[in-house]
């Protein structure tokens, strides 16, 4: 008889309730959290850029700097459970909001996976679609607003097993 498979943390445990490294592991690593933001003066609709912090490394699209980020940009925003619900700019993707949302992980996240570059893989990340802050002028962001960072997470591929 077989033993019964346990659960997966992210799908027994409240966010409240997760250890710091569960709650790191929870970050697939897409970089879009690290997009440069523009607010709307009149709607206060806010839209993504495609361009990113300075501290992003955008071969890996991890921050480069990120235990001590805050002392380099001070309004870096730290995910919490307390204030992830305040976060709606957040991605749909965002491991840390859809289960703040009652979503289960999707198929390509790491924790899914087990491989830590399958967000790029699947082309959630963004990973070859982004530049740095520091390559771009701030008279010119407007013209590096994109959509892609909102697009929902895309459907799992299928795979077609032949009879031989």
């Amino acid at each position: 008889m077989r033993e019964k498979e346990e659960q997966p943390f992210w799908e027994t445990k409240k966010l409240t309730e997760m250890t710091p490294v569960e709650w790191e592991s929870l970050c697939d690593g897409c970089g879009k959290c690290c997009l440069v933001k523009l607010e709307d003066a009149d709607t206060e609709e806010i839209v993504d850029t495609d361009v990113v912090c300075k501290l992003l490394d955008l071969g890996t699209c991890q921050c480069s700097l990120y235990e001590t980020r805050h002392q380099y940009v001070p309004d870096c925003i730290k995910v919490t459970a307390d204030n992830i619900e305040t976060l709606s700019f957040m991605p749909p993707t965002c491991a840390y909001r859809l289960l703040h949302e009652g979503v289960t992980l999707p198929w390509w996240h790491p924790l899914v996976t087990g491989n830590p570059n399958s967000v790029h893989d699947a082309g959630v990340s963004a990973l070859d679609k982004v530049v740095s802050e520091t390559d771009v002028e701030d008279a010119d962001l407007e013209d590096h607003v994109v959509e892609w960072p909102q697009d929902p997470s895309p459907p799992e591929p299928w795979v077609r097993f032949s009879d031989s």
